[in-house]
């Protein structure tokens, strides 16, 4: 009992992981008055799932971080093994059903249930706990361990197949090693290596046979669409392109203070806009809010990250530091490819902006992760047995 009083105190003293509660609130509630607009049943669900997350996220903040980081394997092959049921053929497609050709969900009838998403919370963990004592990622051959962490759920992933959320792996990847203190010129060198598979695949796209290209029909039209916009040209707009050019048509729409609620849910209506609740939500946003109701958003993310961040500088546990800035990662990651989407920079690939989307499984994850960052940072300090990083000596890293 005293433990769980000790934690108590702890959480409810001042620290900086007070700071990311307001932001993610605020996000949360922008999310819902979004989906309001386009799907008034829907953004019903979405309160639920946000006090259901808030549950979730009282009960991340409880365990100590050295059970949340023993568990991290254990949970790992759990994740494994019920994303290779996803995948399995034959699977009744009352309990894996199938949307837009991609089985990533469960349904449990009250919500449907998307195990990827506990996945990269999951990830986040188990690397850090691997890392967090460890030397052998200032070799290059030393990153072979932490690639094949994140190969599997990805391979699974990619089997849904559901790139998006697969893409989303690298980027946490790669800052967690950064900050654990790898190398730059072997995380510049693995960069580049993907920057060039990219590049030949996006030529390949326009060089070789349909027989031997390496992503989808459908990935390839979205790519195509995406440049052939930019460039100016209409060919795509009515199929493949229809959602990206009716995303940008209404962020413009919107204008500097934005359309109003009415305005902007018959005109969104009008235009027909796919996943106007979910994907492209930051349209319907900037529609209803304009301009500055984007810019106010984008500030609720800077606010939340720079409270993470706070958080992984301030705290001096090697596992809590290194998961948390994993965390941070992960949701800069996912807003900035989100906003791309929306706004035609990037192509369209079916990832959610954090707490703002539509989703039972996005946003209770997503409140996991402030659960988990409010418990690492009320950790009180404690005598570390083993040497730690550090930030005080950066230059290593150069080495």
């Amino acid at each position: 009992m005293n433990s769980w009083l000790d934690k108590l105190r702890d959480l409810l003293r001042p620290h900086p992981g007070w700071l990311a509660i307001v932001p993610a609130a605020g996000l949360t509630l922008v999310g819902i008055a979004a989906i309001a607009t386009v799907a008034p049943d829907h953004a019903k669900d979405q309160a639920r799932w946000f006090l259901l997350g808030l549950g979730v996220m009282w009960l991340c903040m409880m365990p100590h971080p050295k059970q949340i980081g023993r568990a991290a394997m254990p949970l790992a092959v759990l994740i494994t093994v019920i994303l290779l049921l996803i995948v399995l053929p034959g699977m009744p497609r009352g309990l894996v059903p199938v949307r837009n050709g991609i089985r990533a969900w469960i349904n449990l009838h009250f919500m449907m249930l998307q195990p990827s998403e506990s996945a990269k919370i999951i990830f986040v963990l188990t690397l850090a706990w691997y890392l967090r004592h460890r030397r052998s990622y200032r070799f290059f051959a030393g990153l072979l361990v932490p690639f094949l962490i994140l190969c599997l759920p990805v391979a699974l992933i990619l089997l849904e197949p559901d790139l998006g959320t697969a893409i989303l792996f690298f980027p946490v990847l790669l800052g967690i090693l950064l900050v654990a203190g790898a190398r730059l010129r072997h995380l510049g060198a693995i960069v580049g290596l993907a920057m060039l598979v990219i590049g030949l695949n996006v030529a390949a796209i326009y060089l070789l046979p349909d027989s031997m290209q390496l992503l989808q029909a459908h990935q390839r039209a979205r790519i195509k669409a995406t440049i052939s916009q930019a460039k100016g040209e209409t060919r795509y707009l009515q199929d493949v392109g229809f959602q990206q050019d009716k995303s940008v048509t209404l962020i413009g729409a919107g204008g500097w203070g934005g359309l109003g609620a009415e305005r902007a849910e018959t005109l969104i209506g009008f235009n027909h806009l796919p996943e106007n609740h979910n994907d492209m939500i930051f349209a319907v946003v900037v529609s209803r809010w304009g301009f500055l109701g984007g810019i106010g958003l984008m500030a609720l993310y800077g606010l939340l990250l720079g409270a993470m961040l706070l958080v992984a500088l301030t705290n001096k546990d090697p596992f809590s530091r290194l998961a948390v800035v994993g965390f941070a990662v992960l949701f800069f990651s996912q807003t900035v490819i989100n906003i791309g989407m929306a706004i035609g920079l990037l192509p369209i690939i079916g990832i959610t902006l954090p707490f703002v989307s539509y989703g039972g499984s996005s946003l209770v994850a997503s409140f996991a992760i402030i659960g988990l960052v409010m418990n690492f940072a009320a950790q009180r300090p404690t005598i570390v047995q083993r040497p730690s990083f550090e930030y005080d000596n950066p230059q290593t890293i150069f080495e």
